[in-house]
């Protein structure tokens, strides 16, 4: 075989494997939606177990009934705490899925905080410009109906707020306290009003004794900066999204990017966040969508997150 043959050969080889790789991220693994467990020990022992249904970045438009019947399906575990962690809205009427993916929720607790994709509809963008670091914030008006948004998951879902404030809820017998803070790759955290909110919730809420509390730290993007304040904060368990887990990804190896500051390594999972006063579980998740204009998913399926929070010492 001459060495011209031989060349030819081998860029043919390599066309084919990346046009088979591209044709699975796009028409297999973009809608091959998982569960992922996690079993925590981290409550008071003799405590019941908890489990919390974590959903991020559905980026949901209204024809996507798969992802839709997937998500319904997790009522199936139920949920004693369902965290919404932002970017909802892949397109001006997703809400028409969301409505009908969150249906069977009505009624269990659940939390959320927004992302930009709650805000904003998605732009064609550069893939590679992902590479040079996060992606610029948006400076152009909500083309979102965020209020809609927040009415569906407030009044008829009866879930609670956590963008830059603390709230409170019992359920299964646990005491919780949340406190969470808005989209940090908007830069609409306010970390400086953290501290006062969370100091206002304890002032406010009176347990009927000193027994045990769960913290819990929400957020959409998982900037250093908010897992510090977070933690400051006393979160035993921190839940985030954003990342899409790196979306495109090298099997085996870290997420190529996080379109954040958080290290590669941990831009999916189960992980600890050490701050610089108090340490806290980690769980960031890869989310169950993709924007309509990058419709792709490689070595990273989309996800939900199963979240059995049981007493330390637990076999």
């Amino acid at each position: 075989m001459t060495r011209a043959r031989a060349a030819g050969v081998v860029l043919g080889a390599t066309t084919a494997a990346a046009v088979g790789a591209l044709a699975w991220g796009v028409f297999v693994e973009r809608t091959r939606f998982t569960v992922r467990h996690e079993v925590l020990p981290i409550l008071e022992p003799g405590a019941r177990s908890l489990t919390i249904l974590h959903l991020s970045d559905l980026h949901m438009a209204p024809w996507q009934r798969k992802k839709q019947d997937f998500v319904r399906s997790l009522a199936r575990y139920e949920p004693d705490l369902i965290v919404d962690t932002g970017d909802n809205l892949g397109h001006v009427d997703g809400l028409t899925g969301i409505r009908r993916a969150f249906e069977p929720f009505h009624g269990i607790p659940g939390v959320f905080a927004h992302g930009s994709n709650d805000y904003h509809g998605p732009v064609m963008k550069n893939p590679f410009s992902y590479f040079g670091g996060p992606s610029g914030k948006k400076t152009r008006k909500p083309d979102l109906d965020v209020a809609a948004l927040n009415g569906f998951l407030t009044d008829d879902l009866g879930w609670l707020d956590l963008n830059n404030t603390a709230r409170a809820l019992e359920t299964r017998g646990h005491r919780i306290e949340l406190f969470g803070t808005g989209d940090a790759h908007l830069g609409w955290d306010r970390l400086d009003a953290l501290p006062g909110a969370v100091e206002a919730l304890r002032e406010e809420v009176e347990w009927d004794d000193d027994g045990a509390v769960l913290k819990l730290g929400v957020t959409h993007a998982p900037y250093r900066r908010v897992l510090e304040a977070l933690t400051t904060q006393g979160a035993d368990l921190i839940l985030a999204g954003h990342t899409h887990g790196g979306q495109v990804r090298i099997p085996g190896l870290p997420a190529l990017v996080t379109n954040c500051d958080i290290p590669r390594h941990q831009a999916q999972g189960l992980s600890v966040w050490d701050g610089q006063r108090h340490s806290a579980l980690l769980n960031v998740s890869a989310g169950l969508g993709t924007s309509i204009y990058a419709p792709v998913r490689f070595a990273c399926a989309p996800e939900a997150v199963v979240l059995t929070l049981v007493p330390v010492g637990y076999p």
